[in-house]
């Protein structure tokens, strides 16, 4: 990753502090706080609020992170511009297009394999984040870079499972129903298999925050770390699985990832050019994104009418869209040495530049 050189004070480190990990914190605390004061007084959301979330990601960073990935190899130095959109376009179609297929003929492994991508996916994303941002020192060990991963990424696609098995069942069902019309999955989501699950990935936090204090005792990384983790476990546990997905999506992966690439941006420019650049940058494909949408519902099998239909539709196209998108950001990863026996300085930056260190 590369490091910004603007002035502390106006740091990309700092900016990543006070929003992408305070702001958010807060967001996800007032989620918590309306969804749990809405099962005291026994209020049923209504259809805007449980989509909306998972609507605004269209156009409010959901969408747009992914949308400056062809330009990623050519920021990275590593190819020039054409180049870089024609390798990332093809690996876009080639991915993308294979994914459709499986989709088409086979949605229930599809399916499976959406939430396998995204439970990977957004570990790394918060891996990244830990190293890069808040360089947390327990993760200079490859083995709990990985599970932390697998918590990271496990909170927001196992966590709902366990305390909202039918709702999760029911956006899984809305799924294959683009496909194979009505499907029941009562017979995958049993109590024994929630429990297996949700006691395990307990068990694995448990011993990837113990790990971590015991190498370095109560750094700021590790209690980032552990304080994200306690927050991220409350809020899946309480919060509506798609209401949940739709804000976390948004102003927890979304923003890290965008912050993420606004590093690579030119040495010296302030965090405000680099954020009006992403969003110059971001906008063409996104339009072009949401177009290729609004035509999608000819793909599938079955036209959805209803919104938890169409929102599913959404969903499925997020879905084709990831696992090309998982590949670059990968390639980001390894260029970078995020999994590496001991992680690479060109992944941490200084301090001085990026605002809060793991350094007590």
């Amino acid at each position: 990753m590369t490091a910004d050189h603007a002035s502390p004070t106006d740091s990309l480190g700092d900016a990543f502090d006070r929003v992408g990990r305070r702001l958010a914190w807060v967001v996800l605390l007032i989620v918590i706080a309306l969804s749990g004061a809405s099962w005291w007084f026994g209020f049923e959301p209504g259809p805007a609020i449980r989509y909306g979330p998972l609507i605004a990601s269209l156009v409010l960073l959901g969408l747009p992170h992914g949308a400056v990935d062809h330009l990623v190899p050519a920021r990275l130095a590593a190819t020039s511009p054409p180049l870089s959109m024609a390798i990332v376009g093809l690996v876009y179609a080639g991915l993308g297009g294979l994914y459709l297929g499986l989709w088409l003929v086979a949605p229930l492994p599809a399916a499976l394999l959406f939430i396998a991508i995204t439970w990977f996916h957004w570990g790394q994303g918060d891996v990244h984040a830990l190293v890069a941002f808040v360089e947390a020192r327990p993760l200079t060990s490859r083995a709990r870079r990985i599970g932390t991963l697998v918590v990271r990424g496990g909170l927001p696609m196992l966590v709902p499972l366990v305390a909202f098995p039918e709702r999760y069942r029911a956006v899984i069902e809305a799924w294959l129903a683009l496909f194979v019309g009505e499907a029941n999955l009562a017979w995958a989501l049993t109590e024994e298999l929630r429990a297996m699950l949700g006691g395990g990935l307990l068990l694995i936090t448990v011993a990837t925050l113990a790990s971590g204090y015991h190498a370095t005792g109560p750094t700021r990384g590790w209690r980032v770390d552990a304080g994200e983790t306690v927050l991220l476990w409350a809020y899946f546990l309480v919060v509506p699985p798609l209401v949940a997905i739709g804000v976390y999506f948004t102003v927890w992966h979304s923003l890290r990832h965008i912050f993420r690439l606004a590093a690579l941006d030119e040495p010296g420019a302030s965090t405000g050019t680099r954020f009006k650049r992403f969003a110059a940058d971001a906008t063409p494909l996104t339009l072009l994104a949401i177009a290729v949408l609004a035509g999608f519902w000819v793909v599938v099998p079955i036209t959805p009418t209803s919104v938890p239909g169409l929102v599913a539709l959404y969903l499925v196209f997020i879905a084709v869209l990831t696992l090309p998108h998982v590949a670059v950001v990968s390639w980001m990863d390894a260029r970078g040495g995020l999994w590496a026996e001991r992680v690479g300085r060109s992944l941490t930056t200084k301090a001085a530049d990026t605002g809060p260190s793991d350094s007590d």
